[in-house]
């Protein structure tokens, strides 16, 4: 399916496709979110990125439920977007030697992510209230209201750990 297809012929169509598209994402992330946690120095950040996997499990169960809800079965669409997301973190995660530098690029990484992930449930919400699905709205608030904490948290470590990788010398 495209973008425009002609597969998407309907405002409620384009909606179970783009719940698609973040089951998918969500699918993703909880693949690249250990990689991360390995990767990662600053325990601080390794235990951000633990409880940010354990939370995009339960965001996976609600997205199940909200399917249960539309009478669909829970289908995922293949995201370029999260996958370019992921494969630029990672090429660039393999690129660098100094830990506190790859700190500064695992949370700006992290932060790419929630910020794709903030747009598309943003939209998720006004396009369910608009089709007359607020219990669905209610559902993908949740999980908006994580992806905004998580934002805020990995917003916090940036400012800590942006200072130590520039304090980072140039081997």
């Amino acid at each position: 399916m495209g973008l425009f297809s002609k597969d998407i012929e309907s405002f409620d169509a384009l909606f179970l496709h783009q719940l698609q598209d973040i089951y998918y994402a969500e699918n993703q992330i909880t693949k690249a979110l250990p990689k991360m946690i390995d990767k990662a120095t600053d325990p601080a950040l390794r235990d951000g990125f633990k409880t940010h996997l354990e939370e995009t499990k339960g965001q996976i169960e609600r997205l199940n439920r909200i399917f249960d809800l539309l009478g669909e079965k829970a289908k995922a669409v293949t995201c370029p977007a999260i996958d370019g997301i992921i494969k630029e973190a990672n090429e660039l995660a393999g690129e660098i030697a100094d830990k506190r530098v790859l700190d500064a690029a695992l949370i700006a990484a992290a932060q790419a992510v929630e910020h794709y992930e903030i747009t598309r449930y943003g939209t998720l919400i006004a396009w369910a209230n608009q089709l007359g699905r607020a219990g669905v709205a209610d559902i993908l608030k949740e999980t908006l209201d994580e992806e905004y904490a998580t934002d805020d948290k990995l917003t916090a470590m940036a400012v800590r750990d942006n200072a130590r990788a520039d304090q980072a010398q140039p081997a």
